[in-house]
């Protein structure tokens, strides 16, 4: 999202409560109907359901600036998902009505929003691709791709820090956790990632990419 737009939300939204959570905080439950839209400034947000071992699949995650849930808010449809904090999170509690109001108002906004989703759409797209046809490697090295893209962090030496474990990776990828801890050993062995405890560090992104270029 651009700054300009970014600034706008934020100037348009900040009359509305603002609330602060801690992690693992439950903001909506399956088969609730929400009254509000979530403006998230702060934090993460995972929206998930739960399979029938128990175990979280998450189907997106959201983080600032981001609104949720828009589907419940713009089609009524009934809300399928659990919406919980993935860290210390802030947000602005706005009712659905004005919240759709401004977007409507605002086509740079409506716009930006829209670019979003598609880009998410792609992602959900690229799942299902691996789901259908792919192996539980490849599937793996396409969720770590997305994480790099979306959440990773940088470093001088050209290494890219995930702020997750394996976990996390398993309901990212709606595998279980041995699944996981199996493929990752071949991964790593590949060299494409190294394990730590306070999270993923992916040595060589390029060669990342070219796996999932390859596999996906």
């Amino acid at each position: 999202m651009a700054d300009a737009i970014a600034d706008k939300i934020d100037v348009a939204l900040s009359k509305y409560p603002k609330r602060s959570y801690p992690k693992g905080q439950i903001l909506i439950f399956a088969d609730e109907k929400p009254e509000h839209i979530y403006y998230i400034t702060k934090g993460r947000v995972r929206e998930y359901d739960v399979s029938y071992r128990g175990d979280e699949v998450i189907v997106n995650i959201f983080k600032p600036p981001a609104f949720f849930p828009m589907s419940e808010a713009i089609n009524h449809s009934h809300n399928k998902f659990f919406y919980k904090t993935d860290m210390a999170t802030e947000v602005h509690i706005v009712p659905a009505e004005d919240a759709l109001r401004f977007i409507k108002d605002n086509p740079d906004v409506m716009l930006d929003l829209l670019s979003r989703i598609y880009r998410g759409v792609d992602g959900l797209l690229g799942r299902l691709v691996q789901l259908m046809s792919g192996s539980a490697k490849s599937r793996l090295l396409y969720e770590l791709l997305i994480e790099a893209r979306r959440f990773g962090k940088e470093k001088d030496n050209g290494t890219i820090v995930l702020d997750l474990n394996e976990g996390d990776l398993a309901a990212r990828a709606g595998m279980s956790r041995e699944t996981v801890s199996r493929e990752m050993k071949q991964i790593k062995a590949d060299g494409i990632v190294k394990l730590r405890n306070r999270g993923i560090i992916i040595s060589d992104i390029a060669l990342l990419k070219k796996k999932v270029g390859t596999e996906y």
